[in-house]
Parts: C-alpha cells; sequence; structure tokens
C-alpha cells in the first residue's frame, strides 16, 4: 500500500475552486428541494387535509429510525413537460433505505404531482427501480397512490418495450427470482396501474383512501352503465373480503407503513456476494477539500490522485503498474471499508517514459491496454468495480492510429461489457464520445451511475461541437440562399453553443434517467458504499469470459 495525497494547500487557485464548486452545490440543492415540494404548497395541503401522509413522509416513517433513505432520481423530469405543468422528481420517490434493518428499494407515488399520474419519465423511473431490484436481489416496497397514466401522453407510455406493461412484467421476473414484493394501496390504484400491487406478493390497503379496479366508477358507466361509486366498486373492504384481490385491511397510513415493517421483519436472510469488507477508516484528507481540488472549468487540468486521497480509505491504494499507461490510474483500495478496484482518468498533464506530453483526461493505448487487464483481474477475483470517469475521448492522429488505438479501445470495452462484478461508476467530469464508453457509462450497465455537479456528458466537448455544428447550419443557410454576415454568424454560434452546452449538464442528463443521481463530491464515499452494500446481496454470478480479444 502506498499514502497518496497531501494537504491542501489554501492558495488562490483553491479559494477560487472552492468558491465556484460551492455554489453548484448551493444550485444543486436548491434544485433539489424544489423537487421534494412535487405539485407545491397547496397540492400538499389538499393531500394532507384527507388524512393521508405525502410520499417523503411515508418513506420517513417506513424506513429504520435514525437510518438514511438514499433517494434515486430526484431530478428525473426536471425542466421537462412544461406544457402540462411539469413533473417533479416524475411524480415518484425512490430509493434504497433500510425496513426492519433489511436493505430495501422503495418506490412512492407522490399524489401532489397530478394526482399521481404516470409521465413517460414515471414509467422509466419505476423500471430503473426495479431494475436495481433485480440486480442487486433487493426487496422491493410500492407505496401506491397514483391515477394512472398521464393520458395526453399515452402514445409515449403506453405500447413499447420499455414502457408501462415493462413493469408488470417485471413483476412477474421478480417473483420468480424470489425477490419479495410488497404494495400498500393507500391512494388510488387504476387500470393498467393495478396489476402492479396484485402481482406483488402481498397487498395492503388503507381503508376510506385506497381503491383498486381496472375501471373506475365514471368509465363503468360509460361502458356499462352501471351506476356505483368508487368505494363500493373497489374499496378495501370489497377488494379484501369480497374479492380477495387484497391481503390487509389497514385503518391509516402509519398502520399500514408499521404493517410493513412487521412484514420484512419476517423475511429470511439469503447469502451473500462475499465481497471483502473490513473495519472502515476515513481518508487522511477531508472530502470537503475536493471543492478547491476540482476545477471550475472541466477543461483544466487537476491531480486524480488528489481527488482519490479524498476518498478510499486511509488515503492508501496498491496502484498496478503506476509507471505504465499513466493517463489512467487502475488500483486497488477500500472505500467505508469495501475492498475495490479503480479506473481514474489522470486529469494531469502526464510525461511519458519517452518523454513525450500526454494530454490529461485523454486515453492512449497503453492505458486502455491496462485497463483492461486491470478489469480482467478484479473480475477474477471478484473486487467491485470503481470507476471515476473524467475523460475527453481516445488519442486521434496518426501516431495513434498506427499504434492500435482502435485495437486497444476496443481491448478495454470488451473487459468492461464482460465484468460480472458489480461496477459503480462516477462522472467526476467531462464524460465525451467513446471514453464514455469505455469508462462504463449508461450503455454498460453499472450497478448505480452518479455524476458530480459540474459534470459534462457528451459525443464531444462544446466548443469542437459548435463549430461543426456551425458549418452545417451555415451551409443550410447558403444553399437557401441566405448567406450570414458576421454578426449574424458570431450569433448563431452562440446560440449553439448555448444549447449544446445546457445538453451536456448533469442535470439535463439527470432529467432523463441518463444518471441516477447528481451527487455533492463530499459524499461519494457513502454512495459507493451503499451501491457496493446493495450489490451484495445478490451472490449469483455468472462465468467471466471477454471472448475474442485483440492482442
Amino acid at each position: 500500500m502506498k499514502k497518496i495525497g497531501s494537504a491542501a494547500v489554501l492558495n488562490e487557485t483553491y479559494l477560487q475552486r472552492e468558491d465556484a464548486y460551492k455554489n453548484h452545490i448551493r444550485k444543486l440543492n436548491a434544485v433539489k428541494d424544489k423537487a421534494k415540494l412535487g405539485g407545491g404548497a397547496k397540492a400538499i395541503e389538499a393531500h394532507k387535509s384527507k388524512g393521508k401522509l405525502t410520499a417523503r413522509e411515508r418513506i420517513d416513517r417506513l424506513i429504520d429510525s435514525g437510518s438514511k433513505f438514499c433517494e434515486i432520481g430526484i431530478l428525473a423530469g426536471s425542466g421537462m413537460y412544461h406544457e402540462y405543468g411539469g413533473a417533479p422528481a416524475a411524480g415518484t420517490v425512490m430509493g434504497i433505505g433500510y425496513v426492519s434493518g433489511r436493505q430495501c428499494m422503495i418506490v412512492a407515488n407522490d399524489a401532489t404531482v397530478k394526482a399521481g399520474a404516470w409521465f413517460p419519465i414515471t414509467a422509466k423511473k419505476n423500471i430503473r427501480a426495479q431494475e436495481i431490484s433485480m440486480e442487486n436481489h433487493l426487496p422491493i416496497i410500492y407505496l401506491v397512490d397514483s391515477a394512472g397514466v398521464f393520458l395526453p401522453l399515452q402514445e409515449e407510455i403506453f405500447p413499447d418495450k420499455e414502457h408501462f406493461g415493462r413493469i408488470f412484467r417485471n413483476n412477474a421476473i421478480m417473483s420468480s427470482m424470489g425477490i419479495p414484493q410488497v404494495a400498500a394501496i393507500m391512494g388510488p390504484c387504476v387500470a393498467g396501474g393495478a396489476y402492479l400491487p396484485i402481482m406483488s406478493d402481498e397487498a395492503l390497503i388503507v381503508e376510506g383512501e385506497g381503491s383498486v379496479f381496472l375501471a373506475g366508477s365514471h368509465l363503468v358507466k360509460a361502458a356499462i352503465g352501471e351506476v356505483i361509486d368508487n368505494d363500493s366498486l373497489g374499496g378495501a373492504k370489497v377488494q379484501s373480503n369480497v374479492s380477495g384481490v387484497t391481503d390487509y385491511i389497514m385503518k391509516s397510513d402509519d398502520e399500514c407503513l408499521q404493517q410493513i415493517r412487521s412484514l420484512v421483519d419476517k423475511f429470511g436472510r439469503s447469502p451473500k456476494a462475499g465481497f471483502n469488507r473490513i473495519e472502515s477508516h476515513p481518508p487522511l484528507y477531508s472530502p470537503k477539500e475536493l471543492y478547491g481540488i476540482l476545477p471550475e472549468d472541466t477543461l483544466k487540468s487537476y491531480s486524480t490522485y488528489e481527488v482519490l486521497a479524498r476518498i478510499v480509505d486511509n488515503s492508501e491504494i496498491d496502484e498496478y503498474k503506476s509507471g505504465y499507461g499513466k493517463s489512467i490510474i487502475t488500483a486497488y483500495g477500500r472505500i467505508d471499508g469495501w475492498a475495490v478496484g479503480i479506473v481514474a482518468n489522470q486529469r494531469s498533464i502526464i510525461k511519458s517514459e519517452t518523454g513525450e506530453m500526454q494530454i490529461g483526461g485523454v486515453i492512449y493505448s497503453d492505458s486502455a491496454d491496462k485497463a483492461a487487464r486491470f478489469i480482467m483481474n478484479c473480475n477474477q477475483r471478484k473486487i467491485p468495480l470503481v470507476f471515476l470517469q473524467d475523460v475527453t475521448g481516445f488519442m486521434v492522429g496518426s501516431r495513434a492510429e498506427h499504434g492500435g488505438i482502435i485495437k486497444d479501445g476496443a481491448k478495454m470495452v470488451n473487459a468492461v461489457a464482460n465484468s460480472i462484478v458489480p461496477k459503480i461508476t462516477i462522472i467526476t467530469g467531462n464524460s465525451f464520445g467513446a471514453g464514455n464508453y469505455a469508462m462504463c457509462g449508461k450503455a454498460y450497465d453499472p450497478r448505480f451511475i452518479f455524476a458530480y455537479p459540474n459534470a459534462r456528458i457528451a459525443v464531444m466537448g462544446g466548443s469542437q461541437a459548435s463549430s461543426t455544428l456551425l458549418s452545417i447550419k451555415i451551409k443550410q443557410l447558403e444553399k437557401e440562399g441566405k448567406t450570414p454576415n458576421e454578426m449574424q454568424t458570431k450569433k448563431l454560434k452562440e446560440e449553439i453553443e448555448k444549447s449544446y452546452d445546457e445538453k451536456s449538464l448533469p442535470s439535463y442528463a439527470a432529467a432523463r434517467l441518463w444518471v441516477d443521481e447528481v451527487i455533492d463530491p463530499c459524499l461519494t464515499r457513502d454512495y459507493i458504499s451503499m451501491a457496493i452494500s446493495a450489490a451484495d446481496n445478490n451472490p449469483e454470478f455468472p462465468k467471466f469470459n471477454v471472448g475474442v480479444i485483440q492482442t
């Protein structure tokens, strides 16, 4: 083991970066706080006037006292569906928390957002929750309070493979996998949405508020002429004592939540994956110093070793091939006691053994080769992988092409794609082009993927992209006989850059669930530990095989 990092030097650069990053955090927290209000103060007041708890209050009372709820996807839907009044947090609260000592995935409809109606992003968020549950063998608890599909957008939520119906398919698959599913009907549960709780292992219903039916009273009257109220059609007593659809009648939200805790308390214990964990030790340097280390401009360089020194236990690592392929750091270490394999882009400008200066954040042939071999080692030894992405892509040019950069890049992508150990990805800065893929981007099935507030996710950097897009736009205008002058060209470029930059922000990605959460860098250790703890619940590993790799 070797110690890494050094005490922060509080010079002008550090203080400028710290101030810029704290501003990022303030903005992030403000957006999250707004999302937590769901449909707003009036909608919350109306909801609570019925004697009901809000989605977040329900979760707070469900999880173990003093424990933390790790919310995922709080920015889902942010900035989307303006024409319909928005869908804060996609109208659903989801995350991982401890219930009766058992780590569980919890999904709760927020009925203050359009009566809990399902937008397209709501379905995607619920499917993501089920995916996390399946990958990590976590019991899942649904707190149902929804008016069903948001009809104006039905074509974007109903018919496709990853749409609404996938949720019920997943219910069935999870049941066959032996993953416990408990559903509490705490409000309306209508039409196709009725299948979610009833395809769960056990369903509870709150009397006076909960109802479940394929068609509500208005639709029943329109369809067959029958006149009946919703409670008589599918209320708690009807569905529990007459139809036998639900299993428990509860008098209130609180009683329902306590019953769920009692049910989870009886679950048997399953084998663990057995990832190596010892007593946790904090880093030698405060994680808060990450604010002053990470640059305000993601194209500026910094030492990734200094970042790692504020994340890993005791600020120490076993670095693999430290003198070779220096644009990627590969190392074994511990995070909150968990043994991990770390693959991190080095953002400093590096001098190779041949004296060549290498650009930080770029993947060269030697670093791709090293990373592939390291990833294979971790798979053989059942060590979870942590990817710290700050990558602008693979090296280009004749020298790189003649050296086989595509071949070595393909080797690394192959190893990442076929990896069987849990992969946790954190985008700490840039995530551009094929570098996103090689460093385990969303397409490569990381168990969890998080991003820092100043991250950028795009095919290429804004300046390169805007120049290319501007050239295309000018050619289009010229074909129309509208050649722009210098001032018009400048304005076009600024508009293109602004649009491109906005779409590369982590908040934009999180709104669409391309990342699970935008996180405070100070909490990196907590999120990684939570992720590995969740992954440890799944003991099943396929055989590791990377297939054909060109050498």
